[in-house]
């Protein structure tokens, strides 16, 4: 696992003279280049052959800096990162479960606002601009920046100090999670969705829009009826688990006589406390075209 973080620094520079070309020298070219290490992290078994690593890079931290000028860029989503080749040495790829354990133990060692806002930036397969993410939290999008900035500057220090211990196994929990949206979706279905959640959500759950609480669970409830009534579905994407961070990717159906009666797709960003659903943040994609 070391040799990635190897693999990073060996090119860095290269990395860098790309984003400087791209964007300038300035924070944006740094912040490109932190991104692009995030994602190769992520996506290093893309590589087939040790000898393109440097060439991959760059162009990941190419497209990194196209979608900053665009100001929202498409990340191919990775909610359980696939099996990696094994080999040796820094320019071979690792082990995929082993990477994917390690990259999750270090996500799990930020503090919950900056694990929200990396896994939000990150790993959402519908990755929200700077602009959505801080609309979510009622921020300014300078905040939103910081926070990543610092958010992978922890994440890769967290990565160095724990390259060499034991690391659980992060899928579970994402397949746990997916179990349990897949739960909530068919209970809301069958009229059981107030009895769910009075199990499994804390009494004083809130939803957020930005800094305000804007109702609880009984708001929630009614919402989900109110959809339903309305010919509204929601169809499980994938479901991203961290310690005390949750982000279930739904697909919006609408009625079939009114398919645009809904955004198409809305994420619930939600904060547990003891297992149990504690705030919900819900993030609706915008309609494309």
């Amino acid at each position: 696992m070391v040799a990635v973080g190897v693999l990073l620094e060996r090119h860095r520079a290269g990395m860098r003279a790309v984003a400087l070309s791209l964007l300038g020298h300035g924070p944006d070219a740094e912040d490109a280049v932190q991104e692009a290490s995030l994602t190769a992290l992520r996506r290093i078994g893309d590589v087939r052959r040790p000898e393109s690593v440097g060439a991959w890079l760059r162009s990941v931290v190419r497209n990194a800096c196209r979608s900053s000028l665009r100001e929202r860029r498409a990340v191919v989503p990775v909610p359980d990162l696939s099996a990696l080749a094994a080999a040796t040495g820094p320019e071979q790829v690792v082990e995929g479960h082993a990477l994917r354990d390690w990259l999750w133990q270090a996500v799990g060692e930020l503090s919950p606002t900056l694990r929200a806002t990396l896994l939000l930036r990150h790993f959402s397969p519908r990755t929200p601009s700077y602009d959505e993410i801080a609309t979510l939290y009622g921020v300014p999008v300078g905040t939103v920046r910081s926070r990543l900035a610092e958010g992978r500057a922890r994440l890769a220090e967290a990565m160095a100090r724990t390259a060499e211990s034991a690391h659980g196994d992060a899928a579970a929990l994402s397949r746990a999670s997916a179990a349990e949206a897949a739960e909530t979706l068919a209970a809301a279905e069958e009229g059981r969705f107030a009895e769910l959640t009075a199990e499994r959500w804390t009494p004083d759950v809130a939803l957020y829009a930005g800094r305000r609480r804007v109702g609880g669970r009984d708001f929630l409830v009614r919402g989900m009826a109110g959809d339903l009534e309305a010919g509204v579905r929601q169809r499980l994407v994938s479901a991203v688990a961290g310690q005390d961070t949750v982000i279930w990717e739904m697909d919006l159906l609408g009625p079939p006589d009114d398919p645009g009666h809904c955004p198409p797709a809305v994420a619930w960003l939600m904060s547990t406390r003891d297992g149990r659903l504690h705030e919900l943040r819900l993030f609706h994609a915008p309609a494309v075209g």
